[in-house]
């Protein structure tokens, strides 16, 4: 069986995607605000999507953070690089 993976700036671009989708359901349900329920729901989803997005991006950061952390020992001693 055979992994499917997004190609690379599709993966790269998903986190600003979340975050634009995100931000603009938060401002429809801004000027949905006559609608009662049907703007809470807009704008609950559109908080939550700009969350998540920004939870993505938090993620990766950290990990490539970490990652490179890992790729250089003299880090992980406790010695700085000259």
């Amino acid at each position: 069986m055979t992994r499917r993976h997004f190609s690379r700036p599709v993966y790269e671009g998903l986190p600003w995607f979340y975050i634009t989708f995100g931000v603009v359901a938060l401002i429809a349900s801004y000027l949905l605000a006559a609608r009662g329920a049907l703007s809470l729901t807009v704008g609950l989803l559109g908080f939550l999507t700009l969350l998540g997005g920004i939870v993505v991006l938090l993620r990766r950061r950290d990990y490539r953070q970490l990652r490179s952390e890992y790729a250089n020992p003299d880090y992980l001693s406790g010695n700085d690089p000259p």
